[in-house]
């Protein structure tokens, strides 16, 4: 099956250059110059990817990604975000709203085709097999039915809520997961929370886990993710 992107992208020379590598790697590419078009494509041939430039001049990429993945019918679209280099609150706030990855411009064309295959790949995982019971991952070792994890056949002991917190991140391996997006999934919003909560419960998880927790990367000013790849050395 050819795999179809919708790329949205006001630069037509910086669009011409994402459809030629994506198409040299057989995806079927449609190209739109402006957020109002984009957003209408998107409602209507609802395309395995999205690559969608944040700042357009009619409809901001922000209010598209909120706008699909308020809708069941597109939230599962899967979005990589273009930024220009600095916007961190942009990136920030996309990743609230459910996007799966960011580059910044200028970008390598290579990297994007590579970035774009990691995404489909994940989500087209994510989508034919069924949960996991246990999962086994490097040095980790969780059994999701028992409560139970290990971490090189030792047993670790995690309170419900570390449980929970590991296994969110592992769920999104790859993909950022802000500290307001782990406080509403993983502690659910309470006014007495602040985002000081997850990086003590994140320390401690880490401490908890030993060598098991260097698969948890913080991604500075935007949140945390779990490590896609086991390491080499592993």
């Amino acid at each position: 099956m050819v795999m179809k992107i919708l790329v949205i992208e006001d630069d037509k020379d910086i669009s011409e250059l994402i459809e030629f590598n994506l198409k040299a790697e057989n995806y079927q590419v449609q190209v739109c110059h402006n957020g109002r078009e984009g957003l209408h494509q998107a409602q209507k041939s609802r395309p395995e990817l999205l690559v969608l430039d944040l700042m357009l001049p009619d409809l901001g990429g922000l209010e598209i990604c909120k706008t699909l993945k308020r809708d069941t019918n597109t939230r599962n679209i899967p979005i990589l975000m273009l930024t220009a280099k600095g916007d961190e609150i942009d990136r920030i706030v996309g990743f609230e709203l459910g996007a799966d990855d960011y580059m910044t411009k200028p970008f390598s064309p290579r990297e994007l085709a590579l970035r774009v295959k990691a995404i489909l790949k994940r989500t087209q995982a994510t989508g034919a097999e069924a949960p996991p019971k246990v999962i086994e991952f490097g040095k980790l070792h969780m059994d999701l039915e028992k409560f139970e994890v290990k971490v090189e056949q030792k047993e670790i002991k995690l309170t419900a809520l570390e449980f929970k917190l590991l296994k969110f991140l592992y769920e999104r391996r790859g993909r950022v997961a802000t500290r307001d997006q782990l406080l509403d999934r993983v502690w659910g919003y309470h006014k007495d929370l602040n985002t000081r909560t997850v990086d003590t419960h994140i320390k401690r998880l880490r401490e908890k886990l030993g060598d098991g927790g260097s698969y948890i990367e913080t991604l500075r000013g935007l949140g945390y993710r779990f490590i896609d790849t086991i390491p080499i050395h592993e």
